[in-house]
């Protein structure tokens, strides 16, 4: 089970740093990623990282402004979330994928996803 949060309102510049809590004993073995899904739009990937924590893959559009780390002890994954614009506005998603790739964005792919956390930036 995976559980979002830290989600809200930000003004454009601003930051923000969404949690996902993972429970079980698997969470090391997982290949952890952030999806969003905009009002009227598909869910799209954002970022995803491999399960020692070493290697992340993000989105272009995200690319040196958002930086996703996880905490295999804490079987946590965090996406800091910086320089946020109006279009970054979403509902947030983290999902766990057992036997992919960190370079697989395909959400079909993901085995278990969270609940989701909204991310509202103002202009």
């Amino acid at each position: 089970q995976l559980q979002a949060s830290g989600g809200g309102l930000v003004q454009a510049g601003g930051s923000l740093r969404l949690s996902c809590a993972a429970s079980g004993r698997t969470f090391s073995r997982c290949v952890m990623g952030w999806f969003r899904q905009a009002p009227g739009k598909e869910r799209e990937f954002v970022a995803a990282i491999n399960r020692s924590g070493g290697v992340t893959y993000y989105a272009d559009s995200v690319k040196g402004r958002f930086t996703i780390s996880r905490d295999n002890a804490q079987n946590t994954v965090y996406l800091q979330m910086n320089s946020l614009k109006p279009e970054d506005t979403a509902v947030y998603y983290c999902a766990a994928d057992y036997s992919g790739s960190v370079f697989n964005t395909n959400l079909h792919d993901y085995d278990y996803w969270g609940q989701g956390t909204l991310v509202t930036v103002s202009s």
